[in-house]
């Protein structure tokens, strides 16, 4: 059993019931009493979690000093709230702590990833990203799953591994900590593209084309970035676009659609909530026009989403472009 502090009550309460179920000692943290009050009142986080029962066992906290008793510190958080709550909690964290990312996107405009920020902020501890198609909805109702566990520090992804595992939730390990996060942050642009095509009408085609042609850029601008390609066909990289892009749990998913029928990306967000993929494709573009990637998809969802550009208008564009060899370089490497 592990002393396991969770940070977040989002995706975070869906870890907290799967592993406070494996037998581990549980504490959640959230900066809003409010939401406290309310899972505890409906035994159940009615807003992000409907229908799964949470057990009276798992402490909530709105004290993020204690983080100090923690074997395991989960960041369950979005991506917009990394850096702070990483500086709050940085003069409480353990020596012998593992610090695990289960968040996916960058960190703030700097394009920074969550290992990077976490890490600039708590130096010494070691830092693991646990990610792949993981929805929420499913893993706090047990159902099957399968991650990575990856890090630079290959004993403390094993260690996450052996310790986080359950008979509902598989764990693998990974040695390239920067493609896996970079799978979990650029698949949220191409399943927002997916959720526009959807919106407008258009077919499982047109959604396969977005997600193969979606996972070439991923694979271009991720090893650009440092990233080994083979990463983005397991499960940080294939597993979890096709989850995303696909299912009604996503967030991204769906606020596709409202734009693809009309609503501006701003409302569709402002309905939806955190919508990864809205602020990752800003960031996403940055990074690839430094290195000199070509993304032409996310170039076209930059349009839509920041300069007022029609769906009907990037299909066109995309659909248009001068003809190419399939061949992608990093295949022959």
């Amino acid at each position: 059993m592990a002393d396991i502090m969770i940070l977040g009550c989002g995706f975070g309460t869906a870890l907290s019931v799967l592993w406070h179920g494996a037998g581990h000692k549980i504490t959640a943290y959230t900066k809003f009493s409010g939401e406290i009050e309310e899972i505890r009142r409906d035994g159940e986080h009615k807003r992000l979690l409907p229908g799964v029962k949470i057990p009276e066992g798992i402490e909530f906290t709105t004290d993020i000093s204690l983080i100090k008793k923690a074997r395991i510190i989960i960041f369950a958080i979005p991506s917009k709230f990394v850096r702070e709550v990483a500086e709050e909690a940085a003069p409480y964290i353990p020596e012998n702590a593992v610090i695990v990312n289960a968040g996916k996107g960058f960190a703030g405009e700097s394009g920074g990833r969550f290992s990077e920020v976490i890490g600039s902020r708590i130096p010494g501890n070691p830092i693991v990203a646990l990610t792949g198609p993981c929805h929420a909805e499913e893993v706090g109702r047990g159902i099957p799953t399968t991650v990575v566990s990856a890090s630079s520090n290959r004993e403390s992804a094993e260690y996450i591994q052996r310790t986080l595992q359950t008979n509902s939730f598989r764990i693998y390990v990974n040695d390239d900590l920067i493609g896996c996060e970079l799978g979990g942050a650029l698949k949220n642009p191409i399943a927002l593209c997916c959720g526009i095509a959807l919106g407008m009408g258009l077919g499982d085609n047109t959604v396969a084309a977005l997600m193969t042609r979606g996972l070439a850029e991923i694979k271009r601008l991720g090893t650009a970035l440092g990233a080994k390609w083979q990463t983005f066909t397991g499960l940080a990289g294939v597993g979890d676009l096709i989850v995303t892009c696909t299912s009604k749990h996503s967030r991204n998913h769906r606020a596709g659609i409202l734009i693809g029928r009309g609503m501006s990306a701003e409302e569709a967000v402002k309905s939806v909530g955190t919508v990864e993929g809205y602020d990752c494709v800003r960031i996403a573009l940055r990074l690839a026009r430094e290195k000199g990637v070509d993304v032409p998809i996310f170039e076209q969802l930059y349009g839509l989403c920041y300069e007022g550009a029609k769906p009907k208008d990037a299909l066109r564009a995309l659909m248009e472009r001068p003809q190419k060899d399939e061949r992608e370089r990093f295949w022959t490497d």
